[in-house]
């Protein structure tokens, strides 16, 4: 697993969002986008990250940033979260992984004992031009949004 480092070039995408639709990275050119990896819609600790994200959404936008959560569940699932927790931004489907292997954030991971593979816990802020601004790799579920807003505020 190599994760992609500030500096880079994001890799361009084109998923599925809850409504089926395919959302490009290009859309989003001339802002700001938080893409922000979680392992499962509706698990305690990714509904707490969301909810952060939720309730700072307002802030976010007036600093020119669009988030955009990515995890390998299947299209349905999506609506059912951003539903049932009262999301107000897009959630991407990337069920084989590619994106998550693109900026290398898919790998081993070790639960309960367990290793398996699966999508590691990472956010990366990509400039206007497609440019990975900065990662976020060391928070908790609880106060990532936290630590994304103290960069952002920090960096303008």
């Amino acid at each position: 697993m190599q994760i992609l480092n500030a500096g880079d070039n994001a890799p361009q995408f084109s998923l599925p969002n809850q409504d089926n639709q395919k959302v490009s990275l290009s859309d989003y050119k001339g802002k700001k986008v938080l893409v922000y990896f979680y392992p499962k819609a509706m698990t305690p600790g990714c509904t707490i990250q969301a909810q952060g994200l939720r309730d700072n959404q307002a802030l976010l936008a007036e600093w020119n940033v669009e988030v955009i959560g990515v995890s390998p569940d299947p299209v349905k699932r999506l609506p059912k979260f951003i539903e049932k927790e009262n999301l107000n931004f897009t959630l991407l489907s990337d069920e084989d992984h590619a994106l998550a292997d693109a900026f290398g954030v898919w790998g081993l991971k070790t639960f309960m004992g367990k290793k398996y593979d699966g999508i590691h816990r990472i956010t990366f802020l990509i400039d206007g031009k497609g440019k990975i601004e900065h990662v976020f790799d060391k928070f908790k579920t609880k106060d990532h949004h936290e630590v994304v807003l103290a960069y952002i505020k920090k960096s303008t």
